[in-house]
């Protein structure tokens, strides 16, 4: 099973807020996931991600996508 963490869109149409989630690669964006660790809220530039289990799924395997890895980077996780 090929985990990710990426991010999952919410909100309103032309609104978008996001949540970080671990899911398995072969879901679908929006579909069903592992465990919720953060949200990023594009409109804000405001992002929170929970630090301890992010680094707890990277150390278990889980591969961040870009935007992800850039969120990480930029909340100090990695």
């Amino acid at each position: 099973m090929a985990v990710k963490i990426r991010l999952r869109r919410m909100g309103a149409k032309k609104a978008p807020f996001y949540r970080v989630v671990v899911a398995d690669s072969r879901y679908p964006r929006d579909g069903r996931f592992i465990e919720e660790i953060g949200y990023y809220d594009i409109g804000k530039k405001e992002a929170k991600i929970d630090g301890e289990k992010a680094k707890a799924w990277i150390k278990n395997g889980a591969q961040p996508t870009d935007t992800v890895k850039a969120l990480l980077k930029k909340n100090g996780v990695l």
